[in-house]
């Protein structure tokens, strides 16, 4: 099943794709819009072009297990989202993927704007190959 995994933020949103067998995941760029309802509508767009059966969307939980802020605004994104492009999203506990994406980023010396584009579509990565781990350890055919 294709799966695209959605790291939304309030500046970007970052995107990744996994293949119909979901063996392979690949970065599919980030959508910068100015405004929640820009956003929703440019990663609708953008998920449909891609060809999603399945959105992952990220769901910051804090530390702790309580869910904040962040996690509603994700929450109700997700939600909206699937309503908008009729493709079933679930949510995804995407705790430290973010600090993640900057430990790679430094250890490759990626640094400055460059950065700044790809962190998030790093993010969405990293949040994709870890929910096809769990899909797969849960047994679920692609």
């Amino acid at each position: 099943m294709i799966i695209v995994a959605v790291d939304f933020g309030d500046a970007r949103t970052g995107l990744a794709v996994c293949d119909k067998k979901e063996l392979a995941v690949t970065e599919a760029g980030f959508v910068a819009a100015g405004s929640y309802k820009k956003a929703l509508a440019a990663v609708g767009e953008r998920v449909k072009e891609l060809g999603a059966e399945l959105l992952v969307v990220g769901n910051p939980i804090n530390m702790d297990g309580s869910e904040g802020y962040r996690s509603a605004k994700c929450k109700a994104f997700a939600r909206e989202l699937s309503e908008l492009t009729g493709i079933p999203a679930e949510l995804y506990d995407e705790r430290l993927t973010t600090v993640e994406a900057h430990k790679i980023l430094s250890e490759n010396n990626v640094r400055g704007k460059k950065r700044k584009t790809i962190v998030d579509t790093l993010s969405a990565r990293l949040i994709l190959e870890d929910a096809i781990k769990v899909r797969r350890n849960k047994g679920i055919e692609a």
